[in-house]
């Protein structure tokens, strides 16, 4: 029934509106599969999407600088920390929509209707299966001493890492956060360096026997050729961390509106088009992403991974915790 109606109220706000026919998106998506969504929303509603691509907090400092001239009518981001940032700086504005209430779980969206999840990642432990025995099963034991000068993780500036780590804030509270932030850094096989695939590559290349990434970029090597990966893929091993307790850690694809769009509606019925179940579908099978809409498949390679618990904290919880967990970062010397 709920397919159904979200199918029905999409179709209904995409049909022959009666506003401008434009749409001004700012994205730091950097994603050529994303090509499809824009261009399938296009088609569906005569709506051109005037796209300007950027880094989150360059795109977040342009809308502050227009100000009340903004021409942005959405923007889009990648992790709870990025989009917290804008609304923070007062770019997004609330909306009340039911598609996206109903379509969308609590935890994956802005209580005020400033952002929403479109897609999932997650965070997960990877290991090398000819050297690695016993690989930790949660993010606490990759503290463990047992697994000293093993651990290849970005360094403390990754919106990533800083979601993980204000999650456990979350969870543990600032103490436990600490100790296993100097924990981590005790057990790093090598100074923080490059980006998720790199850790990776350091599993291959023997620099280290454990990684911390999100589950795409793995999944990403299971189908495609990436280079000083995909030849090593079949020695490694994943785990999806914390089963038996609050579940792993995911991150968020998210967007809101901006605040002064100057086509609300149009963003509106694009927000609503990124819930529905072939956008889903787009994020699940072109960047290998979780979707966040229930009964949307997963794609091939991520689902290669197996079904998994994932973490229903809030994220917008999470991420009031983020400037703590910076400190926490700069505190053990975390690079």
């Amino acid at each position: 029934m709920y397919r159904t109606l979200l199918l029905t109220t999409v179709a209904i706000s995409m049909a022959a509106p009666a506003f401008a026919q434009e749409l001004n998106l700012y994205s730091s998506r950097h994603y050529d599969t994303d090509e499809r969504l824009y261009s399938d929303f296009e088609e569906a509603t005569g709506i051109t999407i005037n796209r300007i691509d950027g880094n989150a907090d360059e795109l977040i400092e342009r809308m502050v600088a227009e100000g009340e001239n903004s021409p942005a009518d959405v923007m889009l981001t990648v992790d709870a920390s990025r989009i917290t940032r804008a609304e923070n700086a007062g770019v997004l504005q609330s909306i009340d929509s039911d598609v996206l209430n109903e379509a969308i779980p609590a935890n994956l969206r802005d209580e005020d209707g400033k952002w929403f999840g479109f897609s999932q990642r997650a965070r997960m432990i990877f290991f090398a299966k000819d050297r690695v025995e016993n690989p930790p099963a949660t993010y606490a034991d990759l503290a463990d001493p047992a697994y000293s000068d093993m651990v290849c993780i970005r360094s403390s500036t990754n919106t990533y890492n800083q979601t993980l780590l204000a999650s456990i804030v979350t969870h543990e509270g600032e103490q436990a956060a600490t100790e296993w932030a100097q924990g981590i850094v005790s057990n790093m096989a090598r100074d923080p360096q490059g980006g998720d695939t790199d850790q990776l590559r350091g599993l291959v290349s023997g620099e280290c026997d454990i990684a911390v990434t999100n589950s795409y970029y793995f999944a990403r090597a299971l189908r495609s050729d990436v280079d000083g990966l995909s030849s090593g893929v079949e020695d490694i091993g994943w785990v999806f961390p914390d089963q038996d307790g609050n579940g792993t850690h995911v991150n968020i694809s998210a967007g809101g509106v901006a605040a002064h769009a100057p086509n609300r509606e149009n963003a509106i019925a694009f927000l609503e088009y990124l819930a529905s179940p072939s956008a889903q579908e787009y994020f699940a099978n072109g960047n290998d992403e979780f979707p966040v809409v229930a009964g949307v498949e997963v794609g091939e390679a991520a689902a290669s991974l197996g079904e998994f618990k994932a973490d229903d904290v809030s994220l917008a919880e999470v991420a009031s915790n983020i400037p703590l967990a910076q400190q926490i970062f700069n505190t053990v010397g975390w690079e």
